[in-house]
């Protein structure tokens, strides 16, 4: 962001924000889209599937009843007990509604908790690859993003000795996600246990346990970190929604989880950002909470467990990409470090995962997001939140594209 129309007005922290890689390269494509060229678009995080009718029945009852003025702060009663019920029930973990705040998404559950606890200077431990929100929403609240680097070999996943070495007296939260947004990693118990011991001895440390996409998953359910460690239930904010699993992302309704002091914070500094949520959407986040679509829940997650195993299957074989099989979320992270330093037809080369991206929107209309918006590089994240036909012939365009660099590096070779 500039400061050039407003010199001296905009904030340190204003000047700090961007706009959201992913929503950039959307409305790249968007843009291509509308000027007539066949675009697939793979950036989003967005179920591609409609909100089940049960919930939409339910927000409209909701609006029949003249349920349409201002709930509590924090949430109606009623949604932040079924909140609680559900980690109760899930995990056995020792909480009722006055642990959970209701917000505009999970997304305003991480910027309240951040802006309530950070002073300038505060450190926040961010593995990379990450969701380039939380890097992000750590620096507009004046906070410092500590970006501990995961490995591929660790499967994208922090390390008790890398969280270790991120520690200083400054560290006031480290962020765990599982499953992962960008790479679909998810932590296994195991791991989570090893994390769980670092962090104890580290008593300052604040836990944002990010588990926007619990429901999507391949293989196990994911471990949960406080059925691992319910000691660190008092310094843990839980952070979820229905968005993903229910294929409700317009409807904006998230929840935080955590210590009542917390939460009580948390609703104050809400209070004074947006006052409490939709009242139709708790309506109908409520109706999903209590089962009204658990079927649907069930239907996608299969739909995408056969979606990852086609992107993995068709990309496997491209020459120069290498497919991490997600273990969850609708994410495939894609190295393409065997396509540095190839051609293009034009003769520009390929010199980072950025020209790969742009390469295939460019060539054939595939949008699909940087890894280095990410924080690692080269990768590329495709989402198959998208349909069946449209992931086919994504591959077959990606298909095209890469033996169009490959036979372009032959010939120079050659010559």
């Amino acid at each position: 962001m500039t400061d050039s129309l407003f010199p001296g007005v905009l904030s340190r922290r204003a000047r700090s924000a961007e706009l959201s890689p992913i929503a950039a390269a959307g409305a790249r494509a968007a843009k291509l889209a509308a000027a007539g060229r066949s675009i697939i678009v793979l950036t989003s995080g967005e179920p591609d599937f409609d909100t089940p009718a049960s919930i939409k029945a339910a927000a409209i009852s909701a609006l029949d009843q003249g349920k349409t003025k201002y709930t509590p702060t924090a949430g109606t009663a009623a949604l932040r007990s079924a909140v609680a019920d559900g980690y109760r029930e899930r995990h056995g973990l020792d909480v009722d509604g006055a642990n959970v705040i209701i917000s505009n998404g999970g997304k305003q559950v991480i910027y309240l908790a951040l802006n309530a606890t950070l002073d300038e200077g505060d450190e926040v431990i961010v593995p990379a690859p990450y969701w380039p929100t939380f890097p992000d929403a750590v620096r507009i609240n004046g906070g410092v993003p500590v970006i501990a680097h995961t490995r591929a070999e660790d499967g994208f996943k922090l390390t008790p000795q890398g969280l270790r070495d991120a520690i200083t007296p400054r560290t006031k939260w480290l962020i765990l996600n599982s499953p992962g947004n960008p790479t679909g990693a998810v932590y296994t118990a195991q791991e989570l246990a090893a994390l769980a011991q670092v962090l104890r001895d580290a008593p300052q440390v604040l836990v944002l346990w990010d588990e926007m996409y619990e429901e999507i998953w391949f293989g196990q359910p994911p471990a949960h970190l406080l059925r691992v460690a319910p000691d660190l239930i008092d310094r843990t904010l839980i952070v979820n929604g229905v968005s993903k699993a229910y294929a409700m992302t317009g409807w904006r309704v998230g929840w935080g989880t955590g210590p009542k002091p917390l939460i009580h914070v948390l609703e104050a500094v809400q209070s004074q950002v947006s006052s409490g949520p939709s009242s139709l959407g708790q309506a109908a986040a409520l109706a999903a909470l209590q089962g009204v679509a658990d079927g649907f829940v069930e239907t996608a997650r299969q739909a995408y467990a056969r979606r990852a195993q086609r992107v993995e299957d068709g990309l496997g074989s491209v020459p120069g990409l290498q497919v991490h099989a997600p273990q969850g979320s609708f994410f495939a992270w894609i190295g393409v470090g065997g396509l540095i330093g190839a051609l293009r037809p034009d003769g520009r080369p390929i010199e980072h995962d950025g020209d790969v991206a742009d390469w295939l929107l460019e060539s054939e209309g595939v949008a699909i997001v940087r890894g280095a918006a990410y924080g690692l590089s080269p990768y590329l994240r495709l989402s198959f939140a998208a349909s069946d036909t449209n992931i086919d012939a994504a591959i077959e365009r990606i298909h095209r594209a890469v033996a169009a660099l490959s036979a372009v590096t032959a010939l120079e070779a050659a010559a």
